[in-house]
C-alpha cells in the first residue's frame, strides 16, 4: 500500500471515531443532567445505535454493495448526519431528542462496514496491514475525550456540536477516498445479507453457546457505555472523560497482547479471563464510590482493555477460525447482528430501566446498578466453565 493512500485511510478513520467518541459515553450525563431526562429515557437513547446496528447490514447489503461506490455511500451519510446533529443540537425535549439521535445512529453506524470495506480493499495483506490503520480511531477516541475532559464539556450541547462538525467533513473528505466500486452480489437473500447462511454453525454446541453468550455479555457492555460516566461524575472522580480515556489506552495495549495470548492460553482460557475482568470492573464501579477509594475506579477504568479485547476481539478471530472461508462473511455478519444489535439493545434498555429502578428521591444507588451487570456477566462466565469445551478453533466449513 503507497504512504498516501495509507494517510488517507488512517485520516478516515480518526475523523470517524472522533466524531463518534466525541458524544457517545457523554451523552448519558448530557441528558440527565442538561435535559433532565429519566433513566429510562436515557437507556431508549442508546438503544438506538443498537437499532440502526440491526438496519445497517440491509442497507450496506443492499445499496452499497450492489449500486453505489463505498465512498460515495459514506459521504453522503455524513453530512445528512451532519445536519441531523444541528438540529437535534437545538433540542431540549428529551422525547423528541430520541428521534434525532436515531435519524442520526441510522446514518452513522453503516460507516463501520464501510470504512472497513473502503480500506481492505486497499490492501493486500488486511491481517498485517489493518490493525495499524484501525488503531487511529482508537487514538482519536482517546485524543476528543481528552479534549472535553479538560474543558469540561461532558455535560454540554458541545459535544454534539463537536460531532456536527466532525461529520461535515468526514462527509466531505469521504469523496476524496480511493474508489471502491460495488462489487456484492445483486442476487444475494436477505438471509446471505444478515449471515443467516451462517446459523449451519449452531450445531457445534461450543459455538452456540459463544453466540448466546456474545449476546448477553452485550448487556454490561451496554451498561458501561450508558453508565460509567454519570456513575464516575456521582463518586466525585474529577475530569472523568480524560480518566475514562484510560480504557482505550488499555484496549490498544492488550490488543497487541492477542497473538502472544493465543498461543499461551487458547481460546477458552482467552474468553474466561474477558469474562473475569468484566465482574471485576463492575464490582469496581460498585465498591469504588468516593475520593477516597478513587483508586479502585481507576481499574474498573483499565480493565476494559482485557475485557472488550479478550472477549469481543478474540470471539471475531474464533468466529473467523470457526466458519472457513465458505460462510466467514455471514459469520462475522451473524455475530454483529446478535451482539451491536440485540445485545446491546436490550442491554441499552435495561441499564435505563435500571436506573430509574434504584432511583431514589433523585439519588441513584450505583452500587445495586452495577450489581446488575456484574450478575448478568457471572451467568455467562459458568456457561462457559461448564460448557464451552472448545481450546482450539477448528474450521467447520472451509
Amino acid at each position: 500500500m503507497k504512504n498516501n493512500v495509507k494517510i488517507q485511510l488512517m485520516s478516515m478513520m480518526f475523523l470517524m471515531f472522533f466524531g463518534w467518541g466525541a458524544w457517545y459515553g457523554q451523552m448519558s450525563k448530557y441528558l440527565l443532567d442538561n435535559l433532565k431526562a429519566s433513566g429510562d429515557q436515557v437507556g431508549n437513547a442508546y438503544t438506538t445505535f443498537a437499532i440502526a446496528s440491526i438496519i445497517a447490514p440491509f442497507f450496506v447489503g443492499l445499496i452499497s454493495d450492489r449500486y453505489f461506490s463505498a465512498q460515495k455511500v459514506m459521504g453522503f451519510l455524513n453530512i445528512l448526519g451532519g445536519i441531523i446533529l444541528y438540529f437535534l443540537s437545538l433540542e431540549r425535549d428529551p422525547e423528541v431528542f430520541f428521534w434525532y439521535i436515531l435519524a442520526y445512529t441510522l446514518c452513522f453506524a453503516p460507516n463501520l462496514a464501510l470504512s472497513n470495506s473502503i480500506a481492505m480493499n486497499q490492501m493486500a495483506n488486511p491481517e498485517k496491514e489493518f490493525p495499524s490503520i484501525r488503531v487511529t480511531g482508537t487514538i482519536a477516541w482517546i485524543v476528543v475525550t481528552n479534549i472535553i475532559g479538560y474543558y469540561a464539556l461532558g455535560d454540554k450541547v458541545a459535544i454534539f456540536e463537536i460531532a456536527m462538525y466532525t461529520s461535515f467533513i468526514l462527509g466531505i473528505y469521504s469523496f476524496t477516498l480511493p474508489n471502491t466500486p460495488p462489487k456484492g452480489d445483486k442476487n444475494a437473500s436477505v438471509a446471505q445479507i444478515l449471515g443467516l447462511d451462517a446459523l449451519k454453525l449452531f450445531k457445534d454446541r461450543s459455538f452456540l453457546i459463544f453466540f448466546i453468550s456474545s449476546i448477553l455479555i452485550c448487556i454490561p457492555l451496554s451498561f458501561y457505555y450508558a453508565m460509567a460516566n454519570p456513575s464516575l461524575t456521582d463518586s466525585h472522580m474529577s475530569n472523568v472523560e480524560n480518566k475514562m480515556s484510560l480504557g482505550q489506552a488499555s484496549e490498544v495495549i492488550f490488543m497487541l497482547l492477542i497473538p502472544v495470548a493465543f498461543i499461551r492460553l487458547g481460546v477458552k482460557k482467552m474468553l474466561v479471563v474477558g469474562l473475569i475482568a468484566w465482574i471485576v470492573r463492575f464490582l469496581c464501579f460498585g465498591y469504588g464510590d468516593g475520593i477516597s477509594s478513587e483508586w479502585i475506579l481507576y481499574i474498573g477504568i483499565i480493565l476494559h482493555g482485557v475485557c472488550y479485547d479478550f472477549f469481543f476481539v478474540t470471539g471475531q478471530i474464533y468466529t473467523d477460525q470457526k466458519a472457513g472461508e465458505k460462510i466467514k462473511n455471514s459469520a462475522q455478519g451473524l455475530i454483529t447482528f446478535a451482539t451491536y444489535g440485540i445485545g446491546m439493545g436490550i442491554g441499552s434498555k435495561l441499564s435505563g430501566i435500571v436506573l430509574d429502578y434504584y432511583t431514589v428521591d433523585k439519588v441513584k444507588d450505583w452500587q445495586a446498578v452495577w450489581m446488575v451487570p456484574a450478575a448478568i456477566a457471572g451467568v455467562v462466565l459458568l456457561l462457559f466453565i461448564f460448557f464451552f469445551n472448545e481450546k482450539k478453533a477448528k474450521p467447520t466449513y472451509s
